[in-house]
């Protein structure tokens, strides 16, 4: 931890120029004491480190002491800098921030700027609007058997069920705002919404990685499979302009009546009540009754007086 916090001052004076003793200790969440004692050790191991007294004074490197990275194109540096990977989640947000601090002070000069002014104008959400988040307490767990190639034991829920399962974690991917492992069990090959874990284990037994695992080949497969065995529901309806512009692109139309595809009659069910009286479920009659019997039941409860 400590190696690691000496590397990144030498690089944030090598980047900033000069810093106080205060700014750094506020920078690392350190005390002014630490701050001292880490300048020292720099000294010791030969780095022309010199304190600067007075108000305006601080720490800077001597004799315009500096590493260069080499090979890296502007081009490079300005995707380095924009919408890094969600390295939180996975445990890595300090990592990340190291490295970066690492790679932008070896940077010519020419070029940190261009990296620093990429990262001020582009900015990557991959969140969806207005819907809960998944929830993936164990993602750095996973992330780390993943990175380490160890085998996992979890406890993971299917459905009503939890079951237990051995896995060989093999990749992981974002989706939509949704993280999923691609692992190897006894069975094969599998993928797993990382949110419906409920207990991992990281065991100190590694596995051998298959050679001719590609994930971005696998995950490109996989999903064309799944989105075409997924069942569908397709419901008949009528809507308002209103309710159509919010409504899949890929519904059909005939006479005022359109014909939009779901997931499941649960999807449709809660997807369609919000519209209201925009959108009227002519079929299939199972979902029309449940829609009506939910408005007579909101219905009823407004009619009710309550008396506080």
């Amino acid at each position: 931890m400590r190696a690691t916090r000496l590397v990144s001052l030498l690089l944030l004076l090598q980047l900033r120029g000069q810093l106080t003793a205060l700014e750094l200790a506020a920078h690392f969440d350190v005390s002014v004491r630490t701050i001292h004692r880490d300048v020292e050790s720099l000294a010791a191991a030969g780095v022309p480190i010199e304190a600067v007294r007075g108000p305006a004074g601080g720490y800077r490197l001597a004799g315009g002491y500096r590493t260069k990275l080499t090979g890296l194109t502007g081009a490079e540096a300005d995707a380095l800098f924009v919408a890094p990977a969600p390295a939180a989640e996975l445990g890595l947000g300090g990592v990340l921030a190291n490295a970066r601090l690492k790679v932008l002070a070896a940077l010519p000069s020419e070029l940190q700027e261009r990296a620093t002014r990429a990262e001020r104008y582009f900015h990557l959400d991959a969140r969806g609007w207005f819907r809960a988040e998944d929830t993936v307490p164990h993602l750095p767990a996973i992330a780390s058997a993943t990175w380490h190639e160890q085998r996992l034991r979890a406890r993971y829920r299917e459905g009503p069920r939890v079951v237990q399962r051995t896995l060989d974690p093999l990749g992981l991917v974002l989706k939509g705002g949704a993280w999923y492992l691609v692992a190897r069990r006894s069975a094969g090959m599998r993928v797993y919404r990382v949110s419906r874990f409920v207990s991992v284990r990281v065991r100190e037994e590694g596995f051998a990685r298959p050679d001719d695992f590609d994930l971005p080949a696998y995950w490109q497969e996989w999903s064309r499979t799944f989105e075409t065995s997924r069942s569908r529901v397709e419901v008949t309806l009528r809507a308002s302009e209103l309710a159509l512009r919010q409504l899949p692109s890929d519904l059909r139309r005939g006479d005022g009546v359109y014909t939009v595809g779901f997931e499941s009659l649960e999807d449709a069910f809660r997807e369609l009540l919000k519209f209201g009286p925009d959108a009227e479920v002519l079929e299939p009659a199972e979902l029309r009754e449940r829609i009506a019997a939910t408005a007579r039941e909101v219905a009823g409860l407004y009619a009710v007086q309550r008396v506080r």
